[in-house]
């Protein structure tokens, strides 16, 4: 294949539970993308999901030697970033801080940690930068934001930034415009939903995906009547973990139908199962309310509005968000999330010298 010379050749790595996807982009072109299975067995030999960097290293490296890529004409490796402390979005090199907080698990254990270790790990070897991208824990947020309504709780940012930052910039892109000159709202729609108050580049609002705040989604239960859940946790019917599971993992449409597959409601829906009907509407609609919210919170200067995930590539469930929302503004929709693409984007704009890369420090 013939490569330009000016092309960048960028390794990309996304750490995921039992399994690695890499990438190797030319630019923004992919040329080689795997996920590398792990079997449990294999990972079970490790005390601590930190442990399994080494591991996962040299199976990244002999994937690519079997492939027959020369690692050493790579210009930069971006990975993944993990549970670090709160920071603004953007592509930042992996140093010594970074790792420290990465290996001691500084904001919690997941694989996503590894990612970082792995990148500055090769990088280091062939002499050349190391960076992630938009992690889960970018915070942008406005200190109006995060006022909860109780001085015990602040609001927090954790949401899908790295494919909400890059389709917003490819948005911003189809529209001729530059992502740090607007104002957009973007919904990632996946097993979380996230909906993103993107001003001029930063996403200044966003609900909380993960630990019960927005729209319920296939599997979380989203904003509960607060009252009523308190109800449920002093009732002596549940522990403490299985409350959590109950917002974070069989809420949902798995709570209402026994299942996380839309595809799967989608056939339930033809098949003619109203009470499947009844509660995907009822997901499009709150997915609507709060794209409604956000919208007050650009005071209603919203120029694009952004449908992503795998969620989106539900026509009729787009076709209901979209008769809620399109008298806000234009509605783009962009189905699924590529990671890598992302990752590979991210390091480019800082190779190209159109981004400043950033960094990471512990305070």
């Amino acid at each position: 294949m013939k490569v330009l010379h000016d092309e960048k050749r960028i390794l990309t790595i996304n750490p995921g539970s039992t399994s690695t996807k890499i990438g190797v982009f030319h630019n923004e072109r992919s040329i080689f993308e795997k996920t590398l299975r792990h079997n449990v067995e294999e990972l079970q030999r490790f005390d601590r999901i930190i442990d399994q960097y080494e591991f996962r290293k040299n199976h990244i490296l002999e994937t690519l030697h079997e492939q027959g890529i020369n690692i050493s004409k790579f210009d930069a490796v971006c990975a993944r970033g993990g549970l670090l402390r709160p920071i603004e979005g953007g592509t930042y090199v992996v140093n010594d801080d970074m790792i420290e907080d990465l290996k001691s698990g500084y904001a919690g254990q997941h694989a996503s940690n590894l990612g970082g270790i792995i990148a500055r790990e090769i990088a280091d070897g062939l002499n050349i930068p190391s960076y992630i991208v938009d992690p889960v824990v970018v915070d942008e947020m406005s200190v109006l934001a995060k006022v909860s309504g109780m001085p015990e709780i602040e609001r927090k940012s954790i949401f899908h930034a790295l494919n909400q930052k890059a389709v917003a910039r490819k948005a911003a892109a189809s529209l001729g415009k530059r992502y740090e000159n607007m104002k957009m709202i973007i919904t990632h729609m996946g097993g979380g939903i996230t909906i993103g108050v993107h001003d001029r580049g930063r996403v200044v609002d966003v609900n909380n995906g993960l630990h019960g705040e927005g729209p319920f989604s296939p599997e979380r239960a989203g904003t509960v009547p607060a009252g009523d859940l308190v109800d449920l946790c002093f009732s002596g019917e549940y522990t403490k973990e299985e409350i959590m599971k109950k917002l974070v993992g069989t809420g949902g449409l798995l709570g209402y139908l026994g299942t996380n597959d839309a595809v799967k409601v989608e056939q339930m829906i033809q098949g003619g199962d109203e009470k499947a009907r009844f509660i995907y509407d009822a997901m499009a609609y709150q997915v609507a309310k709060e794209i409604g919210a956000a919208s007050a919170a650009l005071k209603g200067e919203v120029e694009a509005i952004v449908l992503t995930g795998g969620l989106a590539y539900g026509k009729s469930f787009v076709s209901a968000i979209r008769s809620y929302i399109d008298w806000i503004s234009d509605v783009l929709v962009y189905p699924g999330e590529n990671e890598l693409q992302s990752l590979a984007q991210g390091a480019l704009r800082v190779l190209l010298g159109e981004e400043q890369s950033k960094q990471y420090r512990i305070e």
